[in-house]
Order: C-alpha cells, then sequence, then structure tokens
C-alpha cells in the first residue's frame, strides 16, 4: 500500500517533533552529564538500586524482568555493584537453578541517597512551572503511551488560594459549558466570601477534591437558619468526572451537617444542570420548588431541592 506523500510528511514531521521533546526531556533530567543525579552511576544502575531497595532479596530473573534489562548488560552490573560492596548474591534456597541478590548496607545507603537526590531534584524542578499543568500533561502522555494509571481521589479542607480557584473555575466551566456571563462569577465570590465571614466555623465547611494531585472539585457546607444547612458551590472538572466525585463531595456535605447538629439541608440550583440533579437526587434530596428565571444571561427554571438529615 503506497502511503500518500502528505501523510508520509506529517509522520516525519511527528516523529520529530518527539525526538526533539526526548532531547529536551534528557537534558532536563540531566541524563546527558553521564552520571545521574551527580553519583557514580547511570540511570540504569540507579533505577537497579531503587529497584533492589524496596525488598530484602530479589531473584536476579525477576531484577531483569522488573526493569526490562539485557541479560548480559545485568550480569556485567551486578558483578561492578559485587566488588563495590553494594551487594551479595548467592543460590536461592528455594531452587539451587535461581540466583537471588540483595543490597549490603553500603547498597542500601547509596539507594537512599539517590532517592533524597532525586526527590531534591524535583522538587526543585517544580519550584519554578505552574504545578498542576505539568502534572495534568504528565498524565496525559502517561495514559497515552502506556495505559491510564491508578486514579487517587482525596477530599481535603481548602488550602490559601483555594477559594480563589473555586470563584476562577465556576465562572470559566460555566461559561463555557453553557455560556453564563460573568454575574454567575460574581455570585459564587460572594458566597464564598460568606462562607469565610462565617460567625460559627464549626457551622460551616468547605472541601477541595484532589484527583491525583490536582484540584478537581469542590463543595460546601453554609448554615441557612439554626436548624438548615445549604449545600454550596458543587463542581467537579469535566476531565475528572464519571468517577464518582461528585457523589463524594456531597456525602461529605450530609456527614458534615449532621455533625454540626443540622436538622435540613437545602440547595438551590437550575433545570439544565442535569448531572449534578442526578447527584442530589442519588443523595436522597426531593426538589421542593421551581420557577422561571432570567439568571446569567439566559431564561432558566431556578430550582430548590432539600432533604432531611434524621436517620
Amino acid at each position: 500500500m503506497t502511503v500518500p506523500a502528505a501523510d508520509s510528511d506529517l509522520l516525519a514531521d511527528q516523529v520529530a517533533a518527539v525526538r526533539a521533546f526526548n532531547r529536551f526531556y534528557t537534558g532536563v533530567i540531566g541524563l546527558l552529564r553521564g552520571r545521574y543525579l551527580d553519583m557514580p552511576y547511570s540511570l540504569t544502575e540507579a533505577r537497579l538500586l531503587f529497584e533492589m531497595a524496596r525488598r530484602d532479596r530479589m531473584a536476579v530473573a525477576d531484577l531483569r524482568r522488573a526493569i526490562d534489562i539485557d541479560a548480559g548488560y545485568l550480569s556485567r552490573v551486578l558483578a561492578r555493584f559485587e566488588t563495590g560492596g553494594l551487594l551479595t548474591r548467592q543460590r536461592s534456597a528455594d531452587d539451587g537453578r535461581r540466583q537471588d541478590v540483595a543490597l549490603t548496607g553500603a547498597g542500601r545507603a547509596a539507594a537512599a541517597e539517590l532517592d533524597a537526590r532525586s526527590a531534591s531534584e524535583v522538587g526543585e524542578l517544580l519550584a519554578g512551572v505552574d504545578r498542576p499543568r505539568l502534572l495534568a500533561a504528565m498524565r496525559e502522555i502517561t495514559g497515552l503511551l502506556g495505559g491510564p494509571p491508578p486514579r487517587t481521589v482525596v477530599l481535603r479542607p481548602p488550602a490559601p488560594g483555594d477559594l480563589g480557584w473555586v470563584v476562577q473555575r465556576h465562572g470559566a466551566v460555566y461559561a463555557a459549558d453553557y455560556g453564563w456571563d460573568s454575574g454567575f462569577e460574581a455570585y459564587v465570590a460572594r458566597i464564598v466570601a460568606d462562607y469565610l465571614q462565617a460567625a460559627d466555623a464549626r457551622r460551616a465547611g468547605c472541601w477541595i477534591a484532589e484527583l491525583d494531585g490536582v484540584p478537581a472539585g469542590s463543595v460546601a457546607c453554609t448554615p441557612e437558619d439554626d436548624t438548615t444547612a445549604r449545600l454550596r458551590v458543587l463542581l467537579v472538572e469535566r476531565w475528572a468526572r464519571g468517577l464518582g466525585i461528585g457523589g463524594r463531595l456531597v456525602s461529605e456535605v450530609l456527614r458534615f451537617a449532621r455533625q454540626a447538629g443540622y436538622e435540613r439541608i437545602v440547595l438551590s440550583t437550575y433545570d439544565v444542570l442535569v448531572s449534578a440533579r442526578r447527584i442530589y437526587q442519588a443523595a436522597g434530596f426531593t426538589l421542593v420548588s421551581e420557577e422561571p428565571t432570567r439568571s446569567y444571561g439566559h431564561d432558566l427554571t431556578a430550582q430548590v431541592w432539600a432533604r432531611s438529615l434524621a436517620g
């Protein structure tokens, strides 16, 4: 089959772009200096030390499979490590055909120093960049080339700067998804200000959902009156949807509201927010009232949902 010239040229340009990125990144992490992390080991040797440090003893065959290394090269590196006092080798007690290796105290010290230097170097790299964007790009590359990594969701209180993020992301997401104007961002800013000025912190709470270390959602609980709480600013980023984050955020609000002594909880939403409504219904909320309104540049139907916190 003949490949069209235009497609062939495009592929060549794409290959060149990937190779250029590889050259750039090897320079960023210092692989061209010969010694990894300014220690007397290559990147492959450092990886072997990292791998062996994870367990007390390891079969050579398992070590080779773990990092996909040529058997002859692995044998030469292990011999150097043994001569240098970094490891010991012996026949396996379970299978005489198998050889096991174990790091000595000096070997574990070298692995620990490599680990500390690596963490320090990466910390310095992250200090000067937009970390959420960088980590998101890394996850994207990992997912495309190696399959999706395990996802980790953490709910935590807001850190300095997070509430500004809540306002900004509400404005950006609702403008992109529904075409809402800046009035909605102003509305969320007032909610955040009210939360910050709450008279009793035990009766108001806010949570940020992190997905793989990156902010991906938010929710808050504020007093409506002495016996009623209000759920507010529920948001899940588009790239983080489908993982149950919205449900977890709402469940956290319900848990907090009960613990704070509220008897009932309410929320306000709009009929076009279908995904949010499904989350509320799944959490036991029912529709109390609705009415047409003109808000944020659109004709909408405003809704109030509520549920009891008894039981």
